[in-house]
């Protein structure tokens, strides 16, 4: 099988727009009405909300490859980056504060211009405290083919195989110019991220974290078409049914006609994009909440609750019980009781279910 950049016309993809119009223009408007309601809220409730999105970012990211991070070590990483914890807090898993200086990075480079410089800072930050990867900060070099593998050692399953090591630094100057040329020939920033993310991972230049660079790739070249820091986690979208994201992904890798790729990348946009606004309606709920509730709970019950608003609108996994109340906040089985059950008449959680199998859920 050839693969795309094994191909006369690599890299000159085409791809035909007919069918995607509607969703590019909703992508625009939500993106828009995003954007309006964080300028309505206070500051503290607007970097709330853009650090909860980038939290969900740096999580899901590494989830889609198989790797699980420590949402406390991201949140405070991000927190202490940001100017947001004096002091610092501790951060105890290095690999979860890459994560996170990764998306902070690339947050704040928003509008400069993709450079090998950048690529390299980015990947030596993401390969923090990572091991096993010989080269970091640098392109992946040797003869090994980088290949994309499924199925166990002996019966594996080649989804795709990218350009020799030798052609990593000419395709990457080209990936490069093209991204930095892109920006003003290409009008719909969803449709450049698609191409940027496809154009990337067929290269595959790292030795490892692909992925995840070109996802964050992606979203730089979604705040360069709005013209602002994109508010949404593409990866969330892209996590929930990520069998669909490397199907698509390998089916585009085989042709330069990417119609079919365009067509998922924009719908993941404009989902991404509904799922921001969810996010920030939550956290402008949650802010209301605590303006309401914080003089009638006590310190356990703020630090439980602030605890289950921290896992976002999708709610804390498994609900609250006793026993997750008392491994919390360190009480004993009669105060969690007490507490829980003072917090179900305030109207602050519904219990589901009886006895030992009670189940809390929040109501904001």
């Amino acid at each position: 099988m050839e693969y795309n950049w094994q191909q006369k016309d690599w890299p000159s993809f085409c791809f035909d727009l007919s069918g995607v119009e509607e969703a590019l223009f909703a992508f625009v408007d939500k993106a828009g009405q995003v954007n309006g309601m964080l300028k309505g809220l206070p500051d503290a409730t607007r970097m709330e909300a853009t650090l909860q999105i980038m939290i969900a970012e740096a999580m899901k990211t590494s989830e889609i490859e198989g790797e699980y991070l420590s949402r406390q070590d991201v949140m405070s990483s991000m927190r202490n980056q940001l100017g947001l914890n004096d002091p610092h807090e501790r951060v105890k898993d290095t690999v979860s504060e890459g994560a996170a200086e990764l998306m902070v990075a690339t947050r704040d480079a928003w509008a400069e211009p993709l450079n090998e410089a950048m690529l390299f800072s980015w990947h030596s930050m993401l390969m923090k405290g990572t091991r096993g990867v010989d080269k970091v900060g640098a392109w992946r070099t040797g003869e090994t083919r980088m290949q994309v593998v499924s199925n166990p050692y002996g019966n594996q399953k080649v989804h795709f195989e990218a350009p020799p090591s030798s052609r990593v630094p000419e395709e990457m100057k080209g990936f490069v110019d093209w991204f930095n040329g892109s920006e003003n020939t290409i009008v719909h920033a969803p449709v450049r991220a698609a191409i940027a993310h496809l154009y990337f991972e067929s290269i595959h230049p790292f030795e490892d974290g692909n992925g995840r660079i070109g996802r964050a790739i992606s979203e730089k070249a979604i705040s360069q078409g709005l013209g602002r820091p994109a508010v949404l986690s593409l990866s969330r979208t892209i996590e929930a049914k990520k069998n669909r994201y490397y199907d698509a992904l390998e089916d585009a890798q085989k042709s330069n006609e990417i119609s079919s790729w365009i067509r998922y990348f924009v719908e993941v946009a404009l989902v991404a994009q509904e799922d921001a606004e969810r996010q920030v309606e939550f956290v402008l709920r949650k802010t209301k909440f605590f303006d309401c509730f914080r003089s009638d709970l006590n310190d356990r019950q703020l630090k439980v609750v602030r605890r289950m608003l921290d896992e976002g609108p999708d709610g804390f996994e498994g609900g609250m019980n006793a026993r997750k109340y008392i491994s919390i906040v360190k009480t004993s089985k009669a105060t969690a009781t007490r507490d829980l059950q003072r917090l179900v008449e305030l109207g602050v959680l519904e219990p589901h279910g009886g006895g030992r199998s009670t189940r809390y859920r929040l109501l904001v």
